[in-house]
């Protein structure tokens, strides 16, 4: 059987098995609200591995080890022990709280959850415009997988650009919330195999002599701060910026709505110790860009180092295996940001607008449907030609996303007691007002490096997130106790 053939059957057993999982969804998708977030019916196993695959995406698998490729050790501090540890704290210290008050409220978007929390609905218009940003990272994951795809079957990578979109944008139309949390299960667990498979492919770079060897690439590629870096080169970017944009990364609507699939508080432990152990498994994969370094491959483009390594050091039966489950790492953050972003759309733009009637929210999930549709034409729009810096594109967007969510969600769980709408409004523009303005300001004296001229966004992100989330915190303590909304203080 040639490589070719052999990945035809796997992606075609892939895409009939996604479609006979989104029929199942489809089945159990009566409204918009099983449309966003199901009954609460589902397993926290199921929602466990789900989330991790949600937080993981083309990002981890394809775009990071090529940063690694890059930087070096400074790197993998920065995505792979920073990040995670901000991820961990994120998910344990606001888990409970979050899933509490949604519960209680009957929230099933985040700007909802926003919205029913400080009785504000101008507070959830806000933040439901601020989450169009996600087109950004919708550009970075569909380009990043129509590379891959191209790459497997040597098509034009605008032909497997439409290819991509009209299926993963199929199967979430039909299902919504459950064919995304069944096939991501799935897809998951594809994953971590893959990024283990991938760890122990090179595992004999990680002998003794290990820092040694990157120490003889540049003493910079072995230090923890990579001082040649133009990214990772103080402690601030690699360790600091990278866990405060991580744990809020965890408050995106895509991940964070995950709590609300659970319906008993009681299973709040087991999916997190699923999500924060698949998660751990799945940053294996920044070894990636080490092995590719260390085994002396001269790559040029970051975003085809795990590409080139996987076909260097795979048969070719294997490397198609790989490349579908390379396939599935990006559709699993994909389809979830499709159904939360039409989601918020209909629930809280066009639904927010003029009272919520019977008659206005059954057409609410027909609305979500054609948001996707709109979406999905100006996700092609911005692929067609993507910018050369992708992954920095991406960040650029979603960070002003979680920029801006922070201080009002960190405040909305820790604080029970404050419930003003206007500060919390006014803390979100500031902390996306701070992250761009930083941008601007460093585009002027990088502009010819790097296109956007963004040394990193994350540190722009983490300036805005921790002036913004300390303000909000230093108002809370010195005004007086205010009325807590009858919400109750989170566990």
């Amino acid at each position: 059987m040639t490589p070719t053939v052999f990945a035809i059957i796997l992606c075609a057993a892939y895409a009939l098995l996604t479609f006979w999982l989104s029929i199942l969804g489809m089945r159990r998708t009566q409204s918009l609200k099983s449309f966003a977030i199901g009954s609460g019916d589902m397993s926290p196993v199921l929602v466990g591995i789900t989330m991790s695959s949600s937080i993981a995406s083309t990002a981890t698998f394809v775009i990071n080890p090529g940063f690694v490729y890059t930087d070096g050790l400074s790197a993998i501090a920065h995505y792979g022990v920073a990040g995670w540890a901000g991820s961990c704290v994120a998910l344990l210290a606001l888990s409970h709280g979050f899933h509490s008050i949604g519960n209680q409220v009957q929230a099933f978007t985040v700007p909802d959850w926003l919205r029913k929390r400080y009785k504000s609905a101008g507070l959830g218009m806000l933040f439901a415009g601020i989450t169009l940003l996600y087109v950004t990272f919708l550009v970075l994951i569909l380009s990043g997988s129509a590379n891959v795809l191209a790459s497997l079957f040597s098509l034009d990578y605008h032909v497997a650009l439409v290819g991509l979109l009209l299926f993963v944008f199929g199967y979430v139309l039909m299902g919504g919330t459950y064919a995304h949390a069944y096939t991501n299960a799935m897809q998951g667990i594809i994953m971590a195999g893959v990024a283990l498979l991938a760890f122990f492919s090179g595992v004999k770079h990680l002998g003794p002599d290990f820092f040694e060897r990157m120490a003889a690439v540049s003493a910079d590629y072995a230090s923890w701060v990579n001082p040649s870096s133009k990214l990772y080169n103080d402690v601030f970017a690699v360790f600091i910026s990278s866990f405060v944009i991580t744990f809020a990364l965890m408050l995106q609507p895509h991940v964070l709505t995950k709590l609300l699939y659970i319906k008993r508080k009681e299973d709040i432990r087991t999916f997190l110790g699923v999500t924060l152990g698949t998660w751990a498994i799945f940053l294996l994969m920044l070894f990636v860009g080490v092995y590719a370094k260390l085994g002396g491959m001269q790559i040029e483009r970051q975003d085809m180092v795990v590409v080139t390594y996987l076909e260097q050091t795979f048969n070719p039966l294997v490397v198609s295996f790989l490349f579908v489950a390379l396939l599935a790492a990006g559709m699993s953050t994909l389809d979830g940001i499709l159904v939360s972003v039409s989601s918020i759309v209909v629930n809280d733009l066009v639904l927010g607008w003029g009272e919520r009637t019977e008659e206005r929210m059954k057409k609410g999930l027909a609305w979500s449907r054609y948001v996707l549709v709109g979406m999905g034409l100006l996700t092609l729009a911005l692929a067609w030609n993507p910018p050369k810096l992708l992954g920095l594109f991406a960040q650029q967007g979603i960070y002003g996303l979680v920029a801006a969510s922070t201080a009002p969600f960190v405040l909305g769980v820790l604080r029970p007691d404050f419930s003003n709408a206007r500060i919390a409004g006014l803390l979100g523009v500031l902390g996306a007002g701070i992250h761009f303005a930083l941008n601007a300001v460093l585009r002027m004296e990088s502009l010819a490096h790097l296109g956007w001229g963004v040394t990193n966004p994350s540190v722009s992100a983490a300036w805005g997130i921790l002036v913004s989330t300390s303000l909000g915190l230093l108002f809370t303590l010195r005004s007086s106790p205010q009325p807590t909304n009858e919400i109750a203080p989170s566990p």
